[in-house]
């Protein structure tokens, strides 16, 4: 908890900033703030290539080229292990920029709020998307809508695909698991039902040696129907159940 809290310090604080530099500057920034917190939490990330079969260091993916980046969604740690990979400016609930640490960081990272319950409000969130694209960011989503436990996925809802569709900008799909040091899955992470942050930050914190995978998938072009193109990403991320886990067969069949 201790580095937890010193390690968010720093990142909030460095942050303050960081809209004063160049784009690479705060790409460089958010990477390294999102692979010291989630070191902070006593976690380890992995970073397997789809394309090369191969498990690497995260700063070794940090790629020039934006796109939209669409990966399953299991816990607030998404957010984190991603931007370690792949600096982007996420989509993600408005509730996050209240709640204590969590805040402030996810602030700093230029999150594009949504609130799931207002539909109303979702052109002015895919207009921003739309925006960021425009202007050579990453931007991420996560189209189940809501978290999961890992075991499986839900539907890729269309809507936030259109900006992919208005900007022709590529789609990076993304699997996020979590495991336990012998590579089992692990469900600490995880942020649902009646979880609040405080229920999933003391089981990660009691965890040892929690691992954060990040697979990398195809490259998806966006074409012009965004119906199709949110099909053909949820396919590429649910229809590769053994980079959920290569260890328990019942995850595995959930995830086919």
């Amino acid at each position: 908890m201790f580095a937890l809290l010193t390690t968010a310090a720093v990142v909030v604080s460095v942050g303050m900033a960081i809209g004063l530099l160049p784009r690479s500057a705060r790409a460089r920034y958010v990477r390294t703030a999102a692979h010291l917190l989630i070191n902070s939490l006593g976690m380890r990330i992995e970073v397997c290539d789809e394309r090369s079969s191969h498990v690497d260091h995260p700063s070794r993916h940090d790629r020039s080229d934006h796109g939209l980046i669409v990966s399953n969604h299991i816990s607030f740690l998404d957010v984190l292990a991603i931007a370690s990979v792949r600096p982007a400016r996420f989509v993600a609930k408005a509730e996050l920029a209240t709640w204590p640490v969590i805040g402030p960081i996810t602030r700093r990272l230029a999150v594009i709020p949504i609130r799931r319950e207002s539909l109303r409000e979702l052109p002015t969130v895919v207009d921003t998307a739309r925006s960021g694209l425009l202007a050579g960011d990453n931007v991420g989503v996560f189209p189940e809508g809501t978290t999961r436990c890992g075991r499986g996925g839900g539907r890729f809802r269309p809507a936030l695909f259109q900006a992919a569709v208005d900007t022709g900008v590529p789609i990076h799909p993304v699997v996020v698991s979590f495991h336990t040091s012998t590579g089992g899955l692990s469900t600490a992470p995880c942020f649902i039902g009646a979880d609040d942050i405080a229920d999933t930050m003391r089981r990660v914190l009691a965890a040892k040696g929690l691992i954060v995978r990040i697979q990398m998938c195809e490259q998806q072009l966006p074409g012009d129907d965004r119906r199709e193109l949110a099909l053909r990403c949820e396919r590429a991320v649910f229809g590769h159940p053994v980079s959920l886990t290569s260890a328990d067969a019942t995850s595995v069949a959930l995830a086919a």
